[in-house]
């Protein structure tokens, strides 16, 4: 007996439903495409203060490698030569100690400015917020306001739309490029470079110019606040810097709550309203596009433009401004006046951070103020430790690395200390260019059997002719038994 057969199962896609789905059965997506942020440009205070950080950091990061200092390049990082010129210093591998210490200090600023202001350094002076500013502005003066852009952008497909894009990009691709260009100029003199890229020689330079414009395309022209929002690692660990006497760009809630639109004729305060038309111009205008009525954010870069855009509002409704502000948590919380909010900024950590920061400055420049310059390696020749020569001598053979880190020609004289009779067979006197360096094979040699077999410490002087620069270098003269 056959038997009766299944009834076909229906096979229904499920797709994920989010936990606080608003009716049952919606259907709603775990992930959402990336929204475009279009900020509203807005006049004020810190919007002035942020152009001019942008027109100092770029006429600083621009201009200085078309600088010259004598016959060569101001700043130049010579990774070819192993040399780092900056002003008048001369810098090589050796010297790394500096290019350590800048670091610390480095880090110990930000510390220090972020104890003090929070993230005033995002707002006003890193490099993705700089250019990003300079891409939105040309984004502003070809394709228009932030209304202009959002119909632009809905709109169809038309000539003039793919005209405003096409300038935008060339735009772009321009301010990029010349980017990488001046990048790539401060590790390669800039002059070569130009010439090189015209005639479409040196490949690896032609590689990091693209590399760094299309890097600067990219995240100033598209990525923009994606990059502070999921990609800097300063936004994720500045709470552990943050205090609750840190200046921080905060939302007087006690003031402006309950928010809502009003009309100016009408008494607002016996409505029950705070001072708050809930305008959302703050919102509008912020680079990364967050409220900060909802409190301090991660995202918040501190650059002041919903202060500007509050203020600005404020007058317009004749109430009196610092609804959105810099300020403290305390002193929100607990009234302060602006004096003593700034009171509270010389609390101890910062102290310390000061302390500790004017200390390493100090030294530093101290010791590059007394630094000599002039640098010496020894290294033992291996292919001939210790022989006997003529005249009953017993000669180690060296060589010398002589490193002149002067902008001008040096003569140095060799000479050698710590056994008896010791003496230099060599030359004791050589000539090295400017800022250049030089390896010199030096004989030492002592009277035979006037020292005991084994190892003997021995102590080589070069010294600048003409100057107090002075080097003392140890070794160690090999005696056979």
């Amino acid at each position: 007996m056959k038997p009766p057969s299944e009834p076909a199962r229906k096979v229904i896609p499920i797709t994920p439903v989010a936990a606080d789905a608003s009716s049952e059965g919606e259907i709603v997506s775990l992930y959402e495409a990336q929204k475009k942020i279009y900020p509203r440009s807005i006049s004020g205070l810190f919007s002035r203060w942020r152009w001019g950080m942008v027109f100092l950091t770029q006429l600083v990061f621009y201009g200085l490698p078309w600088l010259e200092w004598g016959q060569r390049q101001m700043v130049l990082f010579d990774l070819g030569a192993r040399r780092f010129y900056i002003f008048g210093l001369v810098l090589y591998p050796q010297d790394f100690i500096y290019l350590t210490g800048l670091l610390i200090i480095s880090a110990l600023s930000l510390f220090l400015f972020t104890a003090v202001a929070g993230r005033l350094w995002c707002g006003f002076a890193c490099p993705q917020t700089v250019y990003t500013e300079m891409f939105m502005w040309i984004e502003h003066k070809i394709e228009g306001d932030r209304s202009a852009r959002l119909r632009l952008d809905k709109g169809p497909w038309t000539l003039e739309k793919v005209r405003k894009k096409f300038l935008k990009q060339i735009a772009w691709l321009a301010v990029a490029f010349w980017t990488g260009f001046t990048f790539v100029g401060y590790f390669v003199p800039i002059r070569e470079l130009g010439g090189e890229l015209l005639a479409w020689q040196g490949s690896w330079q032609i590689f990091w110019v693209l590399f760094y414009g299309f890097a600067t395309y990219g995240n100033a022209g598209y990525m923009r606040e994606q990059v502070c929002k999921y990609m800097c690692p300063y936004a994720r660990f500045q709470s552990a810097m943050f205090d609750k006497d840190t200046l921080i760009v905060t939302y007087d809630v006690a003031r402006g709550e309950p928010r809502g639109p009003r009309n100016k004729t009408v008494d607002y305060k016996a409505k029950g309203l705070g001072d708050c038309i809930d305008c959302t111009l703050c919102v509008q205008v912020c680079p990364v596009g967050i409220d900060i009525r909802k409190g301090l954010q991660y995202e918040c870069i501190g650059c002041g433009l919903c202060v500007d855009a509050c203020d600005s509002v404020m007058d317009k409704m004749q109430y009196p401004k610092g609804l959105i502000r810099f300020s403290t948590q305390n002193g929100v919380a607990q009234r302060w006046s602006q004096a003593q909010i700034l009171r509270r900024v010389l609390r101890p950590r910062v102290l310390i951070y000061t302390a500790v920061l004017a200390a390493l400055c100090v030294a530093m420049l101290a010791s590059l103020v007394t630094r000599t310059p002039l640098k010496v390696d020894v290294v033992r020749d291996r292919a001939a430790l210790s022989r006997i020569v003529a005249g009953g001598k017993l000669e180690n053979i060296y060589r010398l690395q002589i490193m002149n880190a002067t902008e001008g020609p040096r003569r140095y004289r060799i000479s050698a200390r710590g056994l008896q009779g010791l003496e230099v067979a060599s030359e004791t006197e050589v000539a090295i260019g400017a800022a250049e360096s030089r390896w010199v094979a030096v004989r030492l040699q002592i009277p035979y059997g006037s020292a005991t077999s084994g190892s003997h410490a021995v102590q080589f002087d070069v010294e600048a002719l003409g100057t107090a620069a002075h080097v003392s270098e140890k070794s160690v003269f090999l005696v056979p038994r």
